[in-house]
């Protein structure tokens, strides 16, 4: 029972390596979408740019939620 309750060395570690790949992931993502976001703007786009700009936000709230993840993984 105690095995079921925690998770597998193995897992953890893979999760770890998984939570830091999906962070630099969307970090990488969201950069591009802002770049995109301003070519949308500068061509008369405002309404794509926001959509965009408010996809760039919400990736940075994912991330902060896998950081956290990551970080509580750390702490046992």
């Amino acid at each position: 029972k105690q095995r079921e309750r925690e998770m597998a060395i193995d897992d953890a570690a893979k999760l770890a390596i998984l939570l830091s790949h999906w962070i630099e992931h969307n970090e990488e993502h969201a950069g591009e979408f802002m770049e995109w976001a301003m070519k949308a703007k500068a061509g008369g786009k405002t309404p794509v740019h926001d959509h965009i700009m408010q996809a760039v936000k919400e990736i940075g709230a994912a991330n902060r939620s896998l950081l956290a993840a990551l970080e509580g993984l750390k702490e046992g």
